[in-house]
């Protein structure tokens, strides 16, 4: 880019503001390493259970997951990988230059936010296995918790946290190499609790064994539950926020990576953590509707390997979204480092964890920060592909100094706006809003460009 100047990289180097230099570039095992780390993670859980909790039938999980999670691999791969190594540059740094420093300012609020309550799900996630161990002395959060159970519940969060912030710290690199150990050991605990559950059930008929109760309607059917498996990372593939992390790989195809996350994770692991709790109900009496917290299910599988993977689980999960949320604080504050930037998304994350709301609503939240952070991808997707095909000024704040661009600001928060109060009007799932309020956004922003930035005519000879 024309008015970026890339210095050479050293030790310690995020490349923040630049586009990464070639020396700076990771090679494939950097990534299918990290998204199988992320994805075969502390979240699993949480989601396996709650499709129980919600009444999915094994069809809509065999067939369902595998559809959603392809579409999202696509994502990943033709969209978000492409803009990423075509320009190289962080979310935060890309998104200015086309809205301003001002609003990308406000963009950047709600993404750290949003991000750090993410990652404090997983400090709750990884506490219920670290509390296992104290017996009676921590309440352990049920589905219907919101609030801490104790203050040795606080306690533990917060020792998780700061183990969680100070992986973060690290940077990238750093983060890629936990990812990349972790993710076989754990994908394996997974699957180890998935045929151990088996075995106590007596069959390995999965569609006998998961069905939604018959006294209690399904609030999730086959479709909910494509569009949740595309949908619960739209933050990160549709909404761009991959950028900051695929803006390292040598060659788009690192996005195919993200198959590593999805069908480990997202596929396996959400199947095999979903049979947890169907233990749990079938031969223990547990409410599908309360729940059990992941850590006595676990262990009761496997025993102590398996709250070890809840912890480094949690960890895997949220190393990276910390990473994420430090660069849009840093985004906010540039004079503030990464490193700072970081420690307070840290001490935002852990305050969430003691909170065991989010976790506990997890199908929801996931909704409805991709509701709110999703759109905005679009308008990247419009900038980088279609602004000189359709007319409009590609990278407009960039080229002229504007520092409030109002048709990014009218995009975004018009199509939120209404997907928000649909959900709160007619009870929807809040992941099926996603794509609509994308594609929505795409088309106003570039209907608003074209009415008050269009790109000038080119010169006559």
């Amino acid at each position: 880019m024309s008015d970026t100047v890339s210095p050479a990289p050293h030790a310690g180097d995020e490349f923040e503001r630049e586009p990464v230099p070639e020396p700076a570039r990771k090679g494939a095992s950097a990534f299918w390493g990290m998204y199988a780390g992320e994805h075969t993670a502390g979240t699993e859980f949480m989601i396996g259970p709650l499709f129980i909790a919600w009444g999915a039938s094994a069809f809509d999980l065999t067939v369902g997951l595998l559809l959603g999670n392809l579409l999202a691999v696509l994502t990943w791969r033709f969209l978000t990988a492409e803009i990423a190594t075509r320009r190289r540059l962080t979310l935060y740094y890309q998104l200015e230059r086309i809205t301003g420093r001002n609003l990308v300012t406000l963009y950047n609020l709600f993404n750290a936010v949003l991000f750090c309550f993410l990652a404090g799900a997983m400090v709750t996630v990884s506490a219920t296995a670290a509390g296992v161990p104290f017996g009676g002395q921590i309440r352990m959060p049920t589905f219907s918790d919101t609030l801490p159970t104790g203050w040795v519940w606080c306690l533990t969060c917060l020792a998780i946290g700061a183990a969680m912030t100070f992986v973060a710290v690290r940077g990238y690199g750093f983060v890629a190499r936990i990812g990349h150990v972790a993710a076989p050991w754990m994908f394996l605990v997974f699957l180890a609790c998935g045929l151990v559950m088996l075995a106590k059930l007596g069959s390995t008929d999965v569609f006998a064994l998961i069905q939604p109760p018959a006294d209690r309607p399904s609030r999730i059917g086959f479709w909910g539950v494509v569009c949740f498996a595309w949908f619960c990372n739209a933050a990160v593939h549709l909404g761009m926020s991959d950028l900051s992390i695929l803006r390292f790989a040598r060659k788009p195809s690192y996005g195919w990576a993200s198959a590593a996350g999805m069908f480990l994770g997202h596929y396996v692991a959400w199947i095999c953590a979903a049979l947890l709790l169907v233990y749990w109900v079938r031969m223990k009496g547990a409410d599908p509707a309360l729940g059990v917290p992941p850590g006595p299910m676990v262990y009761d599988a496997v025993g102590v390997a398996g709250l070890i993977c809840v912890i480094i689980a949690g960890w895997t999960t949220a190393n990276p979204t910390l990473y994420r949320a430090g660069l849009a604080f840093q985004g906010m504050f540039p004079r503030m480092s990464r490193r700072s930037a970081t420690l307070l998304a840290g001490a935002l994350c852990t305050t969430a964890g003691v909170f065991p709301a989010v976790a506990m609503k997890l199908l929801d939240f996931v909704g409805i920060y991709g509701t709110v952070l999703c759109p905005v991808g679009a308008i990247l997707v419009v900038d980088h592909y279609l602004a000189k095909r359709v007319g409009i000024a590609t990278e407009p704040a960039a080229q002229t100094g504007l520092r409030f661009n109002v048709p990014v600001l009218l995009a975004w928060v018009i199509p939120v706006a209404i997907g928000l109060a649909v959900y709160r009007r007619f009870d929807i799932h809040a992941f099926l809003l996603p794509l609509p309020c994308w594609l929505a956004c795409g088309a106003l922003y570039i209907a608003f460009m074209k009415l008050c930035h269009p790109a000038p005519a080119p010169a006559t000879p």
